[in-house]
C-alpha cells in the first residue's frame, strides 16, 4: 500500500451489500486534531442498524461507519496539548460530551453517525474527543471500550453508585452485558445473568455471575429472579431488549429499584404497567454511553482491577461483511476487526 492511500470501508447506500472497500487520501490534521492510525475496530449492534438504514434513514453517502477503535497517534495539530505522537488513543464516541450534563442535542457530534466513522486506516480525532488507551490491554481488547464498556460503566457506576451485596440483573451475554457482569463482580454486586443458552450461562458464571436464568427454560424469568432474592426483587435491571420485555424487568425489580434502558433489540418502545411502577418508586433512566471524564475513570479502573474484555472473534480488515454478519448470531462478547 502506498503511504498516501487511506483504505476504508464505505457505505454507498443502505444494506450490507452496499458496504464496500474504498481508497482515499490520508486526512490532514487541523490545529487541534490527532491523526490516528487505526489498529483495531470493534462492532456494536447499532453499527449494523446504521448500515441497514434503521437508525439514520437520512444518512448522506458515501459514509464510513463504526465508532469504536483504538489507534496510534501519527501526527498532531499545531495547538494540540493533551497528546503526543506515538500514544495509543480511543475516540470519545459522543465527541462533545466531556463531563457533567450531556449536550442539549446529545448525538449532534457522534462518531459513526453524525460524524464519519472509524473503519479506515487513518482517522482524525479532535484532541478533546480522545482518551489514552489502558496500557494493560492489547489493541483488540482496547478497541471494545468506547461504547460497550463505557455504557456498562455509566449504568453501574456513574448513574448510580455500586453498593456491595446489592443485586443487579443483566440481560444477555453481548458486549455491554459482559462488561456489566465484570464490573458488577469487581464491585461486589450480586449479578443475575439471563440468556437462552446454557453454555453461555456457564461461561457467565465463570466471569463472576452470582446466579443465572435460562429464559427459554424459565419464560417467567422475572419471577425466577424474585425467587432468587427471596421475593424482595432485584435492585437494578439492565434492560437490553426493550419493547414488552420491560414488563418483566419491572416485575423483577424491588421497591426503589432502577431500570437502566440500554438496548432495543425487541422493540423501539417500552411497555409496562403504571401502577407497580408508581407504587415501587421505580427509577427509569436511558443510558446513552457516557462522557469523556467517565471514560477516563473507567480506563483507570480497568487497569487497577485487571479487567480483560471478552472477545468472541477477530476478523481481518478484508472480512468486514463477515464480521457484520456475525453480529446477527448473538456473539458471546465482542466482534473485532483488526487494522489493515
Amino acid at each position: 500500500m502506498r503511504p498516501e492511500i487511506n483504505k476504508s470501508w464505505q457505505m454507498s447506500g443502505f444494506g450490507l451489500s452496499r458496504l464496500e472497500p474504498a481508497e482515499g487520501k490520508i486526512p490532514k490534521p487541523g490545529s487541534r486534531d490527532l491523526l490516528v492510525r487505526i489498529k483495531a475496530v470493534s462492532l456494536n449492534y447499532k453499527d449494523r442498524m446504521i448500515v441497514d438504514g434503521v437508525l439514520i434513514p437520512d444518512l448522506a453517502f458515501p459514509f464510513v461507519p463504526t465508532s469504536d477503535a483504538v489507534g496510534e497517534v501519527m501526527a498532531i495539530g499545531s495547538e494540540v496539548s493533551r497528546f503526543r505522537v506515538g500514544q495509543r488513543v480511543l475516540g470519545q464516541v459522543i465527541a462533545d460530551w466531556l463531563d457533567g450534563d450531556a449536550p442539549p442535542v446529545l448525538h449532534k457530534h457522534t462518531l459513526g453517525s453524525s460524524l464519519p466513522g472509524t473503519l479506515s486506516d487513518y482517522v482524525l480525532f479532535h484532541e478533546d474527543a480522545a482518551v489514552v488507551a489502558p496500557q494493560s490491554l492489547g489493541d483488540v481488547e482496547a478497541s471494545t471500550l468506547p461504547i460497550a464498556a463505557l455504557t456498562a460503566w455509566f449504568a453501574l457506576v456513574e448513574a448510580t453508585k455500586p453498593i456491595p451485596g446489592e443485586t443487579v440483573l443483566i440481560q444477555g451475554t453481548g458486549g455491554v452485558s459482559l462488561f456489566a457482569l465484570q464490573f458488577a463482580a469487581a464491585f461486589g454486586l450480586r449479578a443475575i445473568v439471563t440468556s437462552s443458552s446454557d453454555e453461555k450461562l456457564e461461561r457467565a458464571t465463570g466471569l463472576g455471575a452470582w446466579q443465572v436464568i435460562n429464559y427459554r427454560a424459565q419464560p417467567a424469568w422475572d419471577e425466577a429472579a424474585r425467587d432468587l432474592t427471596d421475593g424482595v426483587g432485584v435492585r437494578h435491571v439492565l434492560e437490553m431488549v426493550g419493547g414488552d420485555n420491560a414488563r418483566r424487568s419491572l416485575n423483577a425489580l424491588g421497591a426503589d429499584g432502577r431500570l437502566s434502558v440500554i438496548g432495543l433489540l425487541g422493540g423501539m418502545e417500552l411497555s409496562f404497567p403504571i401502577i407497580p411502577f408508581l407504587q415501587n418508586r421505580i427509577v427509569v433512566q436511558g443510558i446513552s454511553i457516557g462522557h469523556r471524564r467517565a471514560f477516563e475513570r473507567m480506563n483507570e479502573a480497568i487497569e487497577t482491577l485487571a479487567i480483560k474484555p471478552v472477545i468472541d472473534k477477530v476478523y481481518g480488515f478484508d472480512e468486514v461483511p463477515q464480521a457484520f454478519e456475525h453480529l446477527e448470531t448473538g456473539p458471546f462478547g465482542k466482534i473485532v476487526i483488526a487494522g489493515s
